[in-house]
């Protein structure tokens, strides 16, 4: 359903699991960005009254999220630690960037929903990984909670780039960043963090 075309390694939620803060805390940023990156959506393409509303209830579920990661990082004692650099979001960025270059509106309303539509397949698929791997119960359950709204605001992100593309073939440029994604991943997967 996601359309991810190479799986994380399964042996990243033991990385994961030695050190439980550190993807907690980089869990928190990547919820806190997602509501930034809504909020810019909104900001930048207000004529799209249906994207509006969509990016608005995306932005209090991923705040909402925010407050649910940093209950858990309080939980264990531990504390909110500084915002994490995000390579992988700096990699789809760039790639972006030099394959797909902004030009009209629709093609960056296109760009935009797309990257954000890839990274939330790949959380999605984190988030499912940890549902079932991880050995701590009560972050299985958390985990397994959070998935599915994941997966809703993929398809609502490239159900938006689909519906207002113009004459851009968003499937040709969707085929092609999922393939980039998917050689991003052979590097990554490797720390632990959401996207690492």
């Amino acid at each position: 359903m996601l359309g991810l075309k190479l799986p994380t390694d399964p042996r990243w939620v033991n990385i994961v699991e030695k050190n439980i803060e550190e993807i907690l805390t980089d869990h928190a940023y990547c919820e806190q960005k997602a509501a930034s990156n809504a909020i810019s959506i909104i900001v930048k393409h207000p004529e799209y009254s249906d994207v509006v509303d969509a990016m608005t209830e995306i932005v209090h579920e991923e705040m909402e999220h925010f407050g649910m990661v940093h209950e858990k990082i309080k939980e264990r004692g531990f504390q909110l630690g500084r915002e994490r650099k995000d390579s992988y979001v700096g990699d789809l960025i760039s790639y972006q960037g030099s394959n797909f270059p902004g030009g009209s509106r629709d093609s960056q309303f296109v760009n935009r929903m797309l990257f954000a539509a890839i990274i939330e397949a790949r959380s999605c698929e984190r988030f499912r990984i940890l549902s079932e791997e991880i050995a701590d119960p009560d972050l299985a359950e958390f985990y397994r909670s959070l998935m599915e709204s994941e997966a809703r605001h993929y398809t609502t992100f490239l159900g938006f780039a689909r519906k207002y593309c113009g004459d851009i073939d968003v499937e040709t440029r969707w085929k092609k960043f999922l393939e980039f994604e998917a050689s991003l991943m052979e590097k990554y997967g490797k720390s632990e963090t959401m996207h690492g």
